[in-house]
């Protein structure tokens, strides 16, 4: 059985429905007969519970009440005294690193992927240490050898879940990046990233969420009438963004069309949009929804969707067809992904003079822009992205990965050094015979199976099916 672990973080909810969107595909495979084992660990969680409450509480609360302090942080982290490969000494991350020893010695697992960039600077960090102390040369005089020993950090996959990329993200030591967009592939290529390592599949989301009831049932359901331009206004799983005021605003607009608003998990904020409502004059249908896990129905189901642009509700919002007005973001990386969807032209953002209420009254009134929207989108969106990871995971692990083919033709002898062992083979013929070498290396069992083929024409003796340990 091939093991696989996903490393996610509950920093927001998009990096963990990534990790399952991975995890759904990559179970329904196998590697050459062999099924796939997939396991989802929260990297935060696995270290201790205080740093996941610090962390994970700690930007939501930060997205709700000080964004702009977020954004400054997200900005200072870019700058060239934290920039890529320099947070391997950051404290968090190498604390991590040690914790992730056990958990690898343990699962040995034969990729790890990575939905959040602190697990995978973690074992960024394990990988460059099991290379330089991993090494029999060192046994005695290095004092690490013994944490590093028989420690294998396999593949490394990063997949990115915003529409940009930060320096955090850039290790020398992953060995695949999957990134939402050809531009963002761009940006990593400006950053001496090996274009060969990134994959631009997009953003992974699951298959179920690609399924959805048809609009008439769904808004009827709801109370809506399904021959009504709908807007859905959220926030977010925890309803960050100034989501208040903006709904105040969509109650003015002078239109008819009706509301759908999804408050997520924040509790309040659902209670006092209700209270809003209740005291306005009630000119327009409005349903108010706490978390809900029918997004896949109401998102197509609705004409504009007004919101923050998180990574995986820009991606669910591009493959639902839905043009988005962006009011409120988070800075840092939601500021970011605003600048995808604007430069691609698929989406729209209010100003001081463009406000959300002009912008939303000229797409009521000139339905052609939004289809100005819908064709740009469809020409950025990308399906089966978690379909196309795990299709490249399981080209990983099959056989050739496992077991090396070398060929080389020699004369006298034929040498080559394995991952740090010296493997040598001479042949036992006349002078002047020249012959292929197949050398298959078995790693799980230690051995080294060597196979010979004549090419000349000479008569040659030499051991066929020769095996060497390694």
């Amino acid at each position: 059985m091939k093991k696989v672990l996903i490393m996610s973080a509950s920093t927001g909810g998009g990096h963990n429905r990534a990790a399952k969107a991975i995890q759904e595909e990559l179970i329904k495979r196998n590697v050459d007969g062999e099924e796939i084992e997939c396991k989802i660990v929260d990297s935060l969680k696995l270290v201790n519970n205080t740093m996941d409450k610090i962390i994970s509480r700690g930007y939501e609360k930060s997205a709700l009440y000080t964004p702009k302090a977020y954004g400054s942080v997200y900005r200072i982290s870019e700058k060239s005294f934290a920039s890529k490969n320099e947070y391997k000494s950051n404290p968090i991350t190498s604390f991590m690193a040690k914790k992730f020893i056990t958990l690898l010695k343990e699962y040995k697992p034969d990729v790890i992927i990575g939905t959040h960039p602190f697990p995978m600077i973690a074992l960024s960090v394990l990988k460059k240490n099991v290379e330089q102390h991993n090494s029999t040369k060192n046994i005695l005089s290095d004092p690490f050898h013994k944490y590093y020993f028989n420690l294998n950090v396999p593949t490394l996959v990063s997949v990115l879940t915003d529409y940009t990329m930060h320096s955090t993200y850039i290790q020398n030591e992953i060995d695949y990046y999957i990134v939402g967009h050809e531009y963002v592939q761009e940006l990593l290529i400006d950053e001496g990233v090996d274009p060969e390592k990134i994959k631009t599949f997009g953003i992974p989301v699951e298959k179920s969420f690609l399924t959805h009831k048809d609009r008439p049932y769904v808004l009827e359901k709801l109370g809506l009438s399904a021959d009504k331009f709908t807007v859905l206004l959220m926030g977010g799983s925890f309803g960050a963004g100034n989501i208040k005021d903006t709904f105040d605003e969509l109650l003015e607009v002078d239109r008819d069309f009706q509301i759908i608003v999804v408050a997520g998990r924040n509790l309040s904020l659902k209670q006092k949009l209700q209270k809003r409502y209740d005291n306005s004059n009630k000119t327009k249908n409005v349903i108010i929804l706490g978390f809900t896990n029918k997004m896949n129905d109401i998102l197509a189901s609705v004409d504009v969707l007004v919101t923050k642009p998180g990574g995986l509700t820009t991606t669910e919002a591009l493959l639902k067809d839905v043009p988005l007005i962006v009011p409120y973001y988070i800075p840092g990386q939601e500021e970011e992904n605003l600048e995808f969807l604007m430069n691609c032209g698929a989406a729209l953002h209010p100003s001081k003079k463009y406000t959300l209420s002009i912008l939303l009254r000229t797409v009521i009134d000139n339905p052609s822009r939004l289809d100005i929207l819908q064709t740009n989108i469809r020409s950025i969106r990308k399906f089966n992205s978690a379909q196309n990871i795990a299709e490249l995971l399981v080209d990983n692990l099959s056989n050739d990965k496992d077991k090396n083919i070398l060929e080389t033709t020699f004369d006298s002898s034929f040498e080559h050094d394995f991952e740090g062992e010296n493997v040598e083979v001479n042949r036992e013929a006349n002078s002047g015979v020249n012959a292929t070498v197949n050398a298959e290396i078995d790693k799980d069992n230690n051995n080294i199976n060597l196979n010979f083929e004549d090419n000349s024409d000479n008569n040659a003796e030499y051991n066929n099916n020769k095996s060497n340990d390694i």
